[in-house]
């Protein structure tokens, strides 16, 4: 897609984000089969579903505007993707989980960055029901994020640092 206007730049943002949650989809079930402490788990699948709906979310908006949901592939998502490969693979449990925890956190900080500029595309080209559409993932994201830094202070991170 050339970007000739600033209506452009939202839909192209808006592409990536539905590359980025296609592909967390895939990685938060590998994560949370990976992950050992109920809590992560729980937190980890239901993300999961959280991530269906925004993506659904997404695809509305872009279909509402004629635009090829896929046409881009989010490259951050796929690096940040392939470092949380590597904490999958770590043999003790207690480090895996603090492992998931931080490279799950990363990941919401980047979905937090991109939503909220999607987001204040969405409110400077006028497109208020889009906006509030964001908003709600953007919100979704950073209670994600919040619950992932009380489990690791609480506990996760504890229990690593006694292993």
């Amino acid at each position: 897609m050339e970007m000739t206007t600033f209506k452009d730049v939202y839909l192209a943002e808006l592409q990536e984000l539905v590359s980025v949650e296609a592909q967390l989809a895939d990685a938060l079930l590998r994560m949370a089969g990976a992950a050992t402490h109920p809590t992560l788990k729980r937190v980890l699948i239901h993300h999961r579903a959280e991530t269906e709906t925004q993506r659904d979310r997404l695809m509305t908006i872009l279909l509402k505007h004629e635009v090829n949901p896929t046409a881009h592939i989010d490259q951050a998502m796929q690096a940040l993707i392939t470092e949380t490969k590597k904490m999958i693979t770590m043999k003790a449990d207690d480090l895996r989980d603090a492992g998931l925890i931080a490279s799950a956190q990363k990941i919401e900080h980047y979905e937090i960055a991109a939503y909220g500029t999607a987001a204040a595309l969405a409110g400077q080209l006028g497109l208020r029901d889009e906006q509030k559409m964001l908003h709600m993932s953007l919100e979704e994201e950073r209670q994600v994020d919040g619950l992932l830094t009380e489990l690791a202070k609480r506990e996760v991170n504890r229990q690593a640092l006694a292993a």
